[in-house]
């Protein structure tokens, strides 16, 4: 019997259905793909020729007991889940807080788990951004700061940045992803990605030292920090295609 060839998930509503009965002493193969639910129908006559083979008492134990392997496991699970929200009921407001930060999202939970969600353990955030592992070590030689390497931290919740910085920086017209633009630019992509979740780790703290939502400064906040900076970019980059630029205030109408 080849059922994994026809239903990617053979302990589905399906899959379990046709192997209890199996285990029950059913095989009659019409019988069997007759039990399919849903969309799985619609593959009745690829189930009839899946079944087709040979299935001994010693199969009907062994998937017995794997099947209520997998049910002690799921209970398992949901028991650990019950914790965890009971644990979390107090920090509900911080989960809403950290929704809010670009990338965050469903880690929310695992980063109060991880920090503890209190946030007067940390004397600021550049203090939780160390303890991560998210500061660039210093490496300073004849007065020039060069780059150096990330410290050692708590590899749970830089992992979890990781995750969360691959997903900010997808939106593009948010602070992050130009901010992340901006560094590669100069410094590489996976340099650019570090400084996006030390730029995540300051959030968080500032997130749940405070107890209000992420604001985005806005794919803007460059260019409004230094007009005269981004003026002179522009000017750069229209002399470089062979064309001149003029700047004019725009007079209130």
């Amino acid at each position: 019997m080849k059922l994994s060839s026809v239903l990617s998930n053979t302990v589905s509503v399906t899959g379990r259905a046709i192997l209890e009965a199996l285990v029950a002493g059913e095989r009659d193969r019409e019988r069997l793909a007759d039990l399919a639910r849903g969309k799985a129908r619609s593959k009745i006559p690829a189930l009839i020729e899946a079944l087709d083979g040979d299935f001994t008492p010693h199969h009907a134990f062994m998937v017995r007991h794997y099947l209520d392997e997998i049910d002690q496991l799921n209970s398992v699970a949901t028991a650990f889940d019950s914790r965890i929200a009971a644990l979390l009921g107090e920090h509900q407001a911080d989960l809403d807080n950290l929704d809010t930060i670009p990338g965050i999202g469903r880690l929310a939970a695992e980063i109060i788990a991880e920090t503890g969600g209190d946030m007067t353990r940390f004397a600021s955030a550049q203090h939780l951004a160390s303890w991560i592992g998210v500061c660039p070590g210093q490496n300073e030689s004849a007065g020039v700061n060069k780059s150096g390497r990330t410290r050692p931290g708590n590899s749970n919740l830089k992992r979890l940045l990781g995750t969360a910085a691959m997903a900010a920086v997808r939106n593009k017209d948010s602070y992050l992803a130009i901010f992340f633009r901006r560094i590669s630019a100069r410094r590489g992509g996976r340099r650019a990605m570090v400084a996006v979740m030390h730029k995540l780790a300051i959030a968080i703290w500032h997130v749940l030292h405070d107890h209000t939502a992420y604001r985005d400064l806005g794919a803007d906040y460059f260019a409004r920090r230094d007009p005269k900076r981004a003026i002179r970019r522009m000017i750069k980059e229209a002399n470089s295609l062979g064309l001149t630029v003029r700047f004019d205030p725009i007079t209130a109408g």
